[in-house]
């Protein structure tokens, strides 16, 4: 069986964070299914300049149109992103620049038996209007906001609705997300939930913390990190408000973003410094080192699909504090994961973070809780998925 994979949201050399979690649950499959092939297409946003002075938009510039990662082919088709009216258009304009590149790969031999798309919308309406163009099924993987927001936007939920309705089959990683698609009226039987896992062989306990915090620069007073994107949505600013009621406590804030700026002047204004730092951006190896020195987790977002930073601190034997939303309860249903809190706010993360510390598990407690979420189960579900549409089409 040969698969086309398609997201918009998949890593490349200059942005190697990116969409990991795609990546990471292709990679598994891959492993789990070795009588498959595989080929990417991530289409990237078009961008004239490279100079740093763009920030982020620059790194569009110096992706490549081929790479290969970890032995999978990659192909980035670069497609135009108008501002403002762009949530509209995205959708069309992915489909119209990615159809060469997809009719290439056809004709150079790979003749994929199906399209499997990540997030409902922009990629899921292009990949509805590539499975009409080429006459193969496709499948389709709701992550998050996708399902959680963007459908509150009238023109785009229509559009959502016409790939429920096309769709072969669906996905997502968190009951909570299937249940916004049985709203929009999609029949329970036409979704699976596939949660992500983690991958417990590179997420694991340190065995020297004490080196490691020390080569950190990590004191001996409790220390909290909060991981992600600097955006309101993950919450950081709660996790800093929330410092000024734990004196006896750190925070390491890994990540970079547009709030960073805002985030600082926070803690100037809450005279933090000596208690809060701003790692930025990290590597996955060195965002496992933080996940294995610190003492406890914040995710304090107010959407989230299926949380992998959860996993992934927990794997390491780091235990969680995190905000009720979404697929987050199905991830931390247990003590040794660590606390949900009441709501989204600065005293409730206050108190779940001293309902932990004063019940706190064992660090070999949350890893085991850890590794009841491996990938079998979900390349084993993709599997059966997969052989069940190209087995209805063909």
């Amino acid at each position: 069986m040969k698969i086309l994979t398609f997201s918009s949201l998949y890593p490349n050399a200059h942005q190697p964070s990116h969409g990991v979690f795609v990546e990471n649950r292709l990679r598994q499959l891959l492993a789990y299914a070795p009588h498959l092939q595989a080929t990417v297409v991530a289409p990237v946003p078009w961008f004239p300049s490279s100079n740093p002075m763009f920030g982020s938009y620059a790194s569009y510039a110096g992706i490549e149109r081929h790479e290969v990662r970890h032995d999978i082919d990659v192909w980035h088709p670069k497609y135009p992103v108008i501002p403002k009216i762009g949530m509209q258009l995205t959708p069309w304009l992915m489909y119209q620049s990615v159809r060469r590149t997809v009719r290439g790969l056809k004709d150079r031999g790979f003749d994929f038996d199906l399209i499997d798309a990540h997030y409902f919308y922009p990629d899921g309406v292009a990949a509805m209007r590539l499975a009409a163009e080429f006459e193969r099924p496709f499948v389709v993987t709701g992550r998050g906001t996708d399902l959680n927001l963007i459908p509150q936007l009238s023109g785009p939920r229509q559009k959502i609705v016409q790939v429920t309705e096309t769709a072969a089959h669906m996905m997502t990683v968190a009951g909570a997300l299937k249940d916004y698609l049985i709203e929009m009226g999609v029949p329970d039987d036409r979704v699976t939930v596939l949660r992500n896992g983690v991958d417990l062989d590179f997420f694991h306990p340190h065995d020297d913390r004490a080196g490691l915090r020390a080569k950190l620069g990590i004191g001996a007073r409790p220390t909290l990190l909060s991981v992600g994107h600097l955006i309101e949505r993950k919450g950081h600013h709660l996790a800093i408000e929330a410092m000024a009621a734990l004196p006896g406590m750190d925070l390491l804030l890994a990540g970079d973003g547009p709030e960073e700026s805002a985030l600082r002047q926070l803690v100037d204004r809450l005279a933090l410094h000596d208690r809060v730092r701003f790692t930025g951006r990290l590597s996955q190896q060195q965002l496992r080192e933080h996940y294995q020195a610190a003492d406890a987790l914040i995710l304090a977002s107010s959407r989230e699909g299926w949380a992998n930073v959860l996993l992934e601190s927990m794997a390491c034997g780091t235990p969680v504090v995190a905000t009720p939303v979404d697929g987050t309860p199905e991830v931390v249903a247990s003590p040794d994961a660590g606390q949900l809190t009441r709501d989204r706010s600065a005293d409730s993360i206050v108190a779940a973070i001293e309902k932990l510390f004063a019940e706190m598990p064992a660090r070999d407690a949350t890893r085991r809780y850890a590794e009841g979420f491996s990938w079998n189960d979900t390349s084993q579900g993709q599997l059966a998925i997969f052989e069940r549409v190209v087995g209805t089409a063909s």
